[in-house]
């Protein structure tokens, strides 16, 4: 059986009854207002626009949105959770930012989000609001690869060739893709997944959904 990748992106905004309210945070205009942009075409809510840290957390506060589109910066992340705890949060970095979601995720695995600026589109960062509003994980594979490879020599409990599988899952390989990579049979890969959710206290449920949580258990705690 091919799983689907590690990094998935299904709905729509404008498939939902009522648009989710969204708050936007960037100091710069251009970039704030390109993102508010997008979001309203898609279908969202834009409730306010913030320009620095204490604004943001005064509007977040004020509108109480779905959701929180800003930059990895892991004080405003922490700040939000504090003053609203169920907000999403969708971090949009830039390529240099990736070894920060550590820092910015901060042990969290539901309602979180961490992409790349330059590999986003549109239906992209529609899908991911959606996503991180109703409490799922929405991160990059090239940001989950570079926190795997970070803290690689940190995962005592997992073997060698458990380490290698969750690479391949960071990289968003699907089952056959990885059996591939390490010439192994998608039979044994399934094994070391299993092993893999086990170890690191996976709860049973959605696949595609698990093999996230498997990764931020992994790299974020």
């Amino acid at each position: 059986m091919v799983y689907p990748p590690v990094i998935q992106f299904e709905t729509r905004a404008l498939a939902l009854a009522e648009p989710l309210r969204v708050v936007v945070f960037e100091d710069s205009v251009l970039l704030r207002a390109g993102t508010a942009r997008l979001l309203e075409k898609a279908g969202f809510d834009v409730v306010a626009q913030a320009c620095d840290r204490d604004d943001l957390v005064r509007k977040v506060r004020a509108h109480r949105p779905d959701v929180a589109v800003l930059p990895p910066d892991p004080d405003v992340a922490r700040r939000l959770r504090d003053a609203l705890p169920r907000l999403g949060l969708l971090v949009l970095a830039g390529r240099d930012q990736a070894g920060q979601a550590r820092d910015v995720l901060a042990g969290r695995t539901e309602g979180i989000g961490y992409l790349l600026k330059d590999r986003l589109g549109e239906d992209r960062l529609a899908d991911a609001v959606t996503r991180v509003a109703r409490g799922a994980s929405v991160l990059d594979p090239e940001v989950v690869s570079t926190m795997v490879r970070a803290r690689r020599g940190d995962l005592d409990e997992l073997t060698v060739r458990e380490r290698d599988v969750l690479d391949a899952m960071a990289a968003g390989k699907s089952n056959r893709g990885i059996a591939e990579t390490l010439y192994v049979s998608e039979r044994a890969v399934e094994r070391h997944i299993s092993a893999i959710f086990a170890k690191l206290g996976i709860p049973t449920g959605d696949h595609a959904h698990r093999r996230v949580l498997a990764v931020l258990r992994a790299v974020a705690a």
